[in-house]
C-alpha cells in the first residue's frame, strides 16, 4: 500500500533510527518510515551512515526523510540517495523554500498552535499537510496532542490535500483520532517506543491494528 496514493487509514511510523526497526515496521504493516535528519531531534539520524541501510530496504514502503530547515548539502544527500519517496519539511521552511528545493513529492508539517495557525497549510504548493502539535522551542516529536476537533472543522472546510495527523497519537488513542477528523494518514514516532528512538514491536502491531480497526 502506498502512503500517497489515494485512500483513508494510511500509517507511518517516524523516527526510525536502525534497520532492525525498519524491517520490522514493514513486517507489521506500515505504509510509509520517517528518518529525521535534523540534529536537534531525539531521533536524529546521520544521513552518511543511515542513506545506505535505508536505499537496502527495498520498494515495500514509502521512506521520508524529514528535515527542519535543512542546508542546500543535506538536500543534496537526500536528492543522491535516490531512495526516498518524499521530504517532509518540518521546521520554519517559506512557501518559496519548499518550491525552491525541487523535490517532486513533499509534505509540510504545520504545527497548530490556534486556529489561526492551521491557515498556513493553504500557503504551500502541495498535497500532502501534516499537522502537529506547536510546543515553544521544539520542532515534533515530543509527545503533544492537538485539539482533534479544531483540526477536523479545518479539515472539513478545506477539502482537497491529504491530510495527516500526528501529535500524541498511542496505542490508545489513534482510533478515536481517526473518528474524529477522518485523515488520510496517522504518524507516530514516541506512541511506540520504548525510550526515543527505539520501536516497541508490541506498540506498533497493536498501533497499526487500532489505526485500521
Amino acid at each position: 500500500m502506498n502512503f500517497f496514493e489515494p485512500g483513508v487509514n494510511r500509517i507511518k511510523i517516524c523516527g526510525i533510527t536502525s534497520e532492525d526497526d525498519a524491517r520490522m515496521c514493514i513486517a507489521a504493516g506500515a505504509d510509509a518510515l520517517g528518518f529525521n535528519f535534523y540534529r536537534g531531534s531525539k531521533r536524529y539520524v546521520d544521513p552518511d551512515s543511515a542513506i545506505p541501510w535505508i536505499q537496502d530496504l527495498g520498494n515495500g514502503v514509502d521512506r521520508v526523510a524529514v528535515v527542519v530547515n535543512p542546508s542546500e548539502e543535506l538536500l543534496d544527500k537526500i536528492r543522491a540517495g535516490g531512495c526516498f519517496s518524499a521530504v517532509q519539511f518540518h521546521g520554519d521552511e517559506t512557501p518559496a523554500f519548499c518550491d525552491w528545493a525541487g523535490f517532486s513529492r513533499w509534505v509540510k508539517a504545520v504545527r497548530v498552535k490556534s486556529a489561526n495557525s492551521l491557515g498556513q497549510a493553504l500557503e504551500y504548493d502541495t498535497p500532502n499537510i501534516l499537522f502537529d502539535a506547536w510546543v515553544e522551542g521544539n520542532y515534533g516529536g515530543t509527545g503533544m496532542r492537538l485539539n482533534w476537533d479544531m483540526v477536523r472543522d479545518f479539515v472539513v472546510e478545506h477539502k482537497g490535500p491529504r491530510y495527516i495527523l500526528a501529535g500524541g497519537l498511542n496505542v490508545h488513542n489513534v482510533r478515536q483520532a481517526i473518528r474524529i477528523v477522518r485523515p488520510h494518514g496517522v504518524d507516530v514516532a514516541g506512541g511506540v517506543e520504548i525510550s526515543p528512538g527505539k520501536k516497541e514491536e508490541y506498540l506498533v502491531q497493536e498501533f497499526i491494528r487500532a489505526a485500521r480497526g
